[in-house]
């Protein structure tokens, strides 16, 4: 079904029979896409889909192999973001593209300088900025550094930056991945006050209610392929889920009431400083206990990476007290002789981190190398110091069966995998020896639909098995979704801890805000 248009006129964007491959992959395929001008306009489906590859042949990061573009009615050839931007394009990346260490003004400034005497620009610059500000409620303090802004302040700053150097089509992608409700909502109403002013909006986001709340029209894309094209009232979350993936998808809670058991993990007092002096865990206490999963909600950098970074034993606090009980003993540890890593794969502790990439994966090894990183020492692995590959690669064969990774291919390079299915492989080998206690930062961050339901239901597996889950996440939708109890954080600080009874998504929300 195609979406009405809001006003009369072109389209602000028509895309036709865009067709895109990368060597054997066939991104797009004869793509359609029509988004009227005036209009906020989804754009979803799984990782590997084609909607990136869509949207940057629309800025220009990539050309069709054929097909054409129309903007506002026009032919365009647009080879590099330069023509984009020239055509009124702008584009905001889901990590900013700001200098940490540059003004907010500086930072609008950049590359688009109207002379090149600084103080002279630097006034025309603001003067206009201050009008654009009054004008879409967009306010951002100029002369702060970038890093010293709050994150929904710097995504501010992105779009005021697309809208000083013209753009009338603006293209977001994942827009909330980092912001509470509070500020989301913010963004929200922005956002609204922009298309009133005529701005035309796509919105790339894997949030299904965020299309049904902010949206006109949306087009789900499935292997390349434009399968779905409609207006926001003619269709639904669960629709839009089902389309992506091609069958039914619950993302909802499982029912199950959390067997809490024996404490297998407790923390006391937790303090860290990092080496500029910031205080980012303050006297941070918690308990894990067998079969259940407790979420950690916050806005990211409040102190959630640290603590999972402590608890693994990849950093020792300043002070605090940390025990750990097993089946046959009970450990504990203090700052100067803190657990490490080894010690924590002796007592049933796995780490799947925040960044697969960074920590998780090394990208340039075959998927079987990935699957046994740091437990390659173990005697299945290592006959006598030397490495038994016959076998490390039949285990990631079966690690792959086991968690639907694709391609089941375990000597394809790790870096050729989907976001999901390395997010899968990395789970599968912290999962594999059955941990007692397993840590999982963002275990969805990055991954399409029908892989958050896998992930899901393995995390719900092991917590039913006796161990305890404790997931570290942005999206408060999966902490809803997953925890029998919450602990938000904010400013590195426990602000509250609530059963899930009693948490909703305000509730959650107030606190990561710092509101008691």
């Amino acid at each position: 079904m195609q979406a009405a248009t809001a006003t009369a006129g072109p389209p602000a964007v028509a895309m036709r029979h865009i067709d895109k491959r990368f060597g054997a992959v066939h991104a797009n395929r004869d793509v359609h896409l029509t988004v009227a001008p005036g209009t906020v306009h989804g754009i979803v489906g799984e990782n590997g889909a084609g909607k990136s590859t869509l949207m940057s042949i629309l800025y220009g990061f990539y050309q069709a192999d054929s097909g054409e573009i129309l903007v506002e009615g026009q032919p365009a050839h647009i080879t590099g973001s330069r023509e984009a931007i020239a055509l009124g394009i702008g584009m905001v990346h889901q990590h900013f593209m700001l200098v940490d260490t540059l003004s907010a003004l500086d930072n609008v400034m950049l590359g688009a300088e109207p002379g090149w005497r600084l103080n002279k620009a630097r006034a025309e610059v603001r003067a206009k900025l201050d009008v654009l500000m009054r004008d879409t409620g967009l306010h951002v303090d100029l002369d702060t550094l970038v890093q010293d802004l709050p994150v929904g302040e710097r995504q501010r700053l992105e779009i005021l930056k697309a809208l000083y150097r013209g753009a009338r089509i603006l293209i977001l992608d994942e827009p909330t991945a980092v912001l509470t409700p509070q500020e989301t909502e913010h963004l929200f109403v922005t956002l609204r006050g922009l298309r009133a002013r005529g701005t035309t909006i796509l919105l790339i986001t894997h949030k299904l209610k965020e299309i049904i709340a902010l949206c006109d029209a949306v087009t789900v894309m499935r292997g390349g392929q434009v399968v779905l094209d409609a207006n926001i009232a003619d269709t639904s979350v669960d629709g839009l889920a089902e389309a992506m993936v091609g069958r039914r998808v619950n993302l909802g809670r499982d029912g199950k009431t959390a067997q809490a058991g024996p404490v297998l993990l407790q923390a006391q007092g937790l303090n860290w400083t990092d080496s500029l002096g910031v205080q980012r865990l303050a006297d941070v206490s918690l308990t894990l206990r067998a079969g259940e999963i407790v979420g950690i909600a916050g806005v990211s950098g409040n102190g959630q990476s640290e603590l999972l970074d402590v608890l693994s034993g990849l950093l020792a606090p300043d002070a605090g007290t940390l025990q750990v009980a097993t089946a046959d003993t009970s450990r504990s540890f203090t700052p100067k002789a803190w657990l490490d890593t080894r010690a924590a794969r002796q007592l049933r502790i796995a780490h799947v981190p925040e960044d697969r990439h960074k920590r998780g994966l090394v990208l340039p090894f075959d998927a079987w190398e990935s699957a046994v990183l740091g437990y390659q020492g173990r005697p299945r692995y290592n006959l006598r110091g030397w490495m038994r590959q016959r076998q490390m690669k039949s285990d990631c064969a079966e690690m792959m069966e086991r968690y639907d990774v694709r391609p089941r291919n375990p000597a394809l390079r790790s870096s050729k995998f989907s976001g999901g299915n390395q997010q899968k492989l990395v789970l599968a080998r912290e999962a594999a020896l059955q941990p007692q206690v397993l840590l999982v930062g963002q275990p969805t961050r990055g991954v399409d639909i029908g892989a958050i339901e896998f992930i899901h239901g393995r995390l719900r597996a092991m917590r039913d098995a006796g161990g305890a889950v404790l997931v570290v996440s942005s999206e408060l939708d999966e902490i809803l979704a997953l925890s029998d109890r919450v602990i938000v954080m904010n400013a590195g600080r426990i602000a509250g801890e609530l059963p899930i009874e009693q948490c909703s998504e305000a509730a959650l929300g107030r606190l990561m805000g710092g509101a008691n």
